[in-house]
């Protein structure tokens, strides 16, 4: 695949300085520029690579494929393609949310191009699975959120954005990822969504060998720290920092904290 196509296709920035790369990959209904209060002050000191999903932000839409990013592996093929068109090496790959998961099946993908992962607020599982997993959600509440978006798609970005910013984020954050959710087509927010919330890649986890650093709100509605205790279990190689934050999007509303645990970690290896 042509490597000019591929940083066309998914609006891949390269910018910084510094010799380590980071790679920053957003979550569900997000796009690169939501990583901006981490990278803004990062790029001192590293290479950075940020990019979208197809489908999200300023991709080439023309490019979604409904089978393709029907599973996560599609996306995580999005991120292999980048690094390859790259020709990168021992990249640090930081992922929010699903991204965690994407980045992990990247990792385990391509290792020798992913040396660090760092999974912001991860879940492998969002369904409860009694009695040995709480993923947080039961399958009817998942299924009638999906149902919502086709009935009433603005209804559903204006209920689920508070959700996952949790109550101590600004209105404008808020605000801002309800207009992110809103501007993604609601063919690919629904695949999208669909391949997040009922996937289960749990067993999977003891695959990646990659040192991993989980970093977990303390209260977050969409993945709980008993979710970010079981990611790091089930992984050999994973260290879990529970950050004193509340919300799902902590790398916007409590960036300098992550920041600060991206560089100890970037920086101890």
């Amino acid at each position: 695949m042509d490597d000019v196509f591929i940083r066309q296709r998914n609006n891949v920035k390269v910018f910084g300085n510094g010799e380590r790369v980071l790679m920053f990959a957003h979550g569900f209904g997000c796009d690169q520029t939501m990583w901006r209060f981490v990278t803004d002050t990062m790029q001192r000191d590293y290479r950075i690579v940020t990019f979208d999903y197809v489908g999200s932000g300023e991709s080439d839409l023309s490019a979604f494929n409904s089978t393709r990013y029907a599973t996560l592996e599609g996306y995580a093929d999005d991120i292999t393609d980048i690094l390859e068109a790259l020709n990168l090496t021992g990249v640090t790959l930081i992922g929010h949310s699903v991204s965690s998961v994407i980045g992990m099946l990247a990792a385990i993908k391509v290792p020798e191009r992913v040396s660090q992962l760092v999974m912001v607020c991860p879940s492998p599982y969002y369904l409860n699975d009694p009695p040995e997993y709480e993923g947080g959600f039961e399958r009817d509440d998942l299924e009638e959120l999906i149902d919502l978006m086709d009935k009433n798609y603005i209804g559903w970005a204006n209920y689920l954005a508070p959700l996952v910013m949790g109550s101590r984020a600004g209105p404008q954050f808020v605000h801002e990822l309800s207009g992110s959710f809103c501007s993604t087509d609601p063919l690919v927010a629904k695949t999208f969504a669909k391949a997040t919330f009922f996937s289960d890649y749990r067993s999977v986890l003891p695959n990646c060998t990659t040192p991993t650093l989980v970093l977990q709100s303390r209260i977050d509605s969409l993945a709980s720290v008993k979710v970010g205790q079981y990611v790091t279990d089930h992984l050999p190689d994973g260290h879990l920092k529970i950050l004193d934050t509340e919300g799902h999007c902590i790398h916007m509303t409590d960036h300098n904290q992550v920041e600060t645990e991206i560089r100890a970690f970037a920086s101890a290896r």
